[in-house]
């Protein structure tokens, strides 16, 4: 038969093997694995991830697959990836990749999982679990590739809820070795449980945006396994028929090659970005402004006295979700340009702290809020890898102060290092686990292509 775009994503993810993960390839996906447990982990803690577990919980059949931050609760495996997928985004802590979306969660969840569900004597090995992984990531990436509408800050969808399904799906049909039909079906399938809109981002909704693109990927692999079958032209861009076009106004697919000695992947030459507090990646950029601004104000005053200060100007691009003036709630704080550039410049840091209820409603935080002006250079475009932050302070004096922040500390032109990223897990997977356990993960995912059962992770 003719290949089709479909049918060659199907092949490739059937026929792809370990040889063809990399040594980047490798590295990279491995630091990607740990910080998603790490966050995962941290995020077992809020309480949107007690309600999604509460949920879960009234569903107790089959229950084998672990879940983040609780290691005497087991749900089943579908339930726990949806679970787990929550704890993932509960913070927005997670990685993000360009063109954007949030790859690790709506992947790994689904494989940690499905490790579990698998009888003795049919696990897979790390270096399976490793090749899974990179599978899912691959597809999220491809799939993206095809819209240039897809390179910029999203509008409609919440990519994640789109390409995460897809790359679920791809991933979960990997580990459970299913056939090619099998996969183009899993493809299929997974197209008709994706999607959520923008609408719900900065409330306690979006982390399932998470939670479902990994289970829900997760179960269309199940059904295509049980026989269940789906259009075997999703992927491809047919005139009159909406497939996976749906979720973008532009769009324009390219066959996957089928590997043979070499696959280069997209994340050989895409590195990911780690947050290094929790919120919207945009909020990076203002951070590391004000954070400059900031040390230029102390050396001009002496201190931090925000009564110097007439006007605080943010240049940001246009997007509208991430540009809330007075947030009040911690999801709100989370998406606001504003409340992250003023609690830089009041505390000096952002972390997992700045996001309480008594941080969020201080009343000298109020007043740092009335000061911001926001402007939209025509430049500053909303695309992760294009935008920029900066922050000015109009003093009284009639001095100004500027900081601007091009490539934040944790973007994929400026990696964190082995150390940095080392402490955020440290420091995330402490909140829930005692020290030898946090250092035992760390060195089952360093050594992963040795683990002989993945679900030992």
């Amino acid at each position: 038969p003719e290949e089709t775009v479909t049918s060659s994503f199907a092949s490739f993810i059937h026929a792809v093997r370990p040889e063809h993960l990399s040594k980047t390839v490798r590295h990279r996906s491995k630091r990607m694995i740990l910080d998603s447990i790490g966050v995962g982990l941290v995020g077992s803690t809020t309480h949107v991830f007690d309600i999604a577990l509460q949920y879960c919980r009234l569903y107790s059949s089959v229950a084998v697959s672990s879940v983040y931050g609780k290691p005497g609760i087991k749900l089943s495996p579908t339930l726990a990836a949806f679970t787990n997928g929550v704890a993932t985004h509960s913070m927005d802590f997670d990685d993000t990749w360009h063109p954007a979306t949030h790859p690790s969660g709506a992947v790994l969840p689904a494989l940690l999982a499905a490790s579990q569900m698998l009888p003795p004597g049919t696990k897979p090995n790390g270096m399976d679990f490793l090749l899974a992984f990179n599978v899912g990531l691959e597809v999220q990436g491809r799939l993206m590739h095809f819209s240039t509408e897809a390179h910029n800050i999203p509008k409609r969808f919440h990519p994640p809820s789109v390409v995460g399904t897809m790359g679920s799906a791809a991933a979960t049909a990997k580990l459970l070795s299913l056939s090619t039909a099998q996969c183009a079906h899993a493809l299929g399938i997974a197209a008709s449980l994706a999607g959520a809109p923008m609408a719900n981002a900065a409330t306690q909704a979006k982390p399932l945006h998470i939670g479902n693109a990994t289970r829900l990927g997760f179960e269309a692999a199940l059904l295509a396994a049980r026989g269940m079958e789906a259009n075997p032209l999703i992927l491809d861009d047919i005139a009159g028929c909406s497939g996976f076009s749906a979720f973008y106004s532009i769009y324009q697919p390219k066959p996957l090659s089928t590997p043979s000695d070499h696959h280069e992947f997209l994340l050989e030459k895409q590195d990911i970005a780690f947050k290094r507090f929790p919120a919207h990646l945009g909020m990076h950029w203002v951070v590391d402004a004000a954070l400059s601004v900031r040390n230029l104000f102390i050396n001009y005053a002496g201190s931090f006295s925000p009564s110097l200060i007439r006007t605080i100007v943010l240049k940001i691009p246009v997007s509208k979700y991430i540009n809330r003036p007075f947030p009040s709630s911690e999801h709100q704080a989370r998406h606001s340009f504003q409340f992250n550039a003023c609690t830089a410049l009041l505390d000096g840091e952002v972390g997992l702290s700045s996001f309480t209820e008594s941080s969020i409603h201080r009343q000298e935080l109020r007043e740092l809020l009335d000061k911001v002006v926001v402007e939209h250079p025509e430049d500053n475009v909303a695309n992760f890898d294009k935008m920029y932050g900066e922050v000015a302070l109009l003093l009284h004096s009639g001095d100004v102060l500027t900081g601007k922040c091009d490539t934040f500390y944790g973007h994929w032109r400026k990696p964190l290092s082995k150390e940095s990223l080392l402490k955020k897990f440290r420091s995330n997977a402490s909140h829930v686990l005692p020290e030898e356990k946090v250092e035992t993960i760390i060195t089952m995912v360093d050594n992963l292509e040795n683990l002989s059962d993945s679900s030992q992770l």
